[in-house]
């Protein structure tokens, strides 16, 4: 079990040898995020802004227009939905090449409640023009996606969660021809395709070895970049499978569920599916993984929605 937070505090201390001219910006939770790993390395690089997360956004968008790489870090909540006009003008439509590295995404930060819980951060990235957003699902694919976000220009956002989560990707080998905008097959498989980002991949992986104990075989897509949708392999996955589920840790609209859903409808593509998501409502505090099986957000549930789709 790893946390994909430290993932991204260690690879901004390794990037910031690199790249002399990448800083950081947090906002009162360095300790949280871990930016404070890149704070006690490089101190003159690193900008507490304090609770004042607009002011960080702009600032960082000034930063990046005197030719510096701004990393600007804070939970999903207050990282987007706080800060959305800034980003919408200052970073957006301003092309600015600002990296928003948002932590605590989605219900699994549990007692936190709902004031922390954000579900529709992909959402209101997703509808801004110029943006690409990530999700990444461990926390080797978080080193790698991060060392990209730093080589590629453009506004970028993206959101891990707050726990431990196991290593799908044990190496780096495993991820030599990851790119942005990208999928990734990680199991093949003919009957359905179990297309997730984030937190959900592992849950994915454990459907698919229950599925496969019943004779199915599922294909899991880590699809870890959620715009630009990799949408040649989305199809592929739609005319080769007899059904597709999208399972994210976010609201089914606006996110993961709605683009693949998008695409298939504007290609009029024939095919079983189902968003496996929060059902547009706000859930309550509690026990992360209370709320996972509330919510219908774990393997049993996607196990449950393929068998039904197949079924059907």
């Amino acid at each position: 079990m790893v946390n994909p937070r430290n993932a991204y505090g260690e690879t901004l201390v390794e990037l910031g040898k690199k790249h002399p001219n990448l800083v950081v910006l947090d906002a009162d939770l360095s300790k949280s995020t871990k930016t404070i790993m890149f704070a006690k390395e490089y101190p003159e690089r690193f900008f507490e802004m304090g609770i004042a997360e607009a002011n960080m956004i702009t600032t960082a968008a000034g930063l990046a227009s005197c030719g510096k790489l701004p990393f600007v870090s804070t939970f999903a909540v207050f990282a987007t939905g706080r800060v959305y006009d800034q980003i919408r003008l200052d970073i957006a439509y301003s092309r600015a090449n600002v990296k928003i590295f948002a932590t605590h995404g989605g219900i699994s930060v549990g007692k936190d409640g709902v004031s922390h819980q954000m579900i529709e951060d992909i959402a209101l990235m997703r509808a801004l023009p110029n943006m690409t957003v990530i999700a990444p699902s461990d926390a080797t694919q978080t080193r790698e996606l991060v060392k990209l976000m730093a080589t590629k220009k453009g506004p970028m956002y993206a959101r891990v969660g707050r726990a431990n989560a196991p290593l799908i990707y044990e190496k780096k080998n495993d991820l030599n021809n990851i790119q942005i905008g990208k999928g990734m097959t990680v199991i093949d498989g003919s009957d359905i395709s179990i297309i997730a980002c984030g937190t959900m991949v592992e849950p994915a992986l454990e459907a698919q070895e229950t599925l496969k104990k019943e004779g199915i075989k599922a294909r899991i897509i880590d699809m870890h970049t959620i715009k630009p949708l990799d949408e040649k392999l989305v199809t592929q996955c739609a005319k080769e499978t007899n059904a597709i589920i999208t399972a994210e840790e976010h609201s089914v609209i606006g996110g993961l569920g709605a683009a693949v859903a998008e695409l298939i409808a504007e290609k009029n593509i024939c095919t079983k599916f189902y968003r496996l998501g929060i059902r547009d409502i706000f859930c309550e505090s509690g026990d992360p993984a209370d709320l996972l099986e509330k919510y219908e957000l774990n393997s049993k549930h996607i196990v449950r929605k393929a068998k039904k789709l197949l079924k059907n």
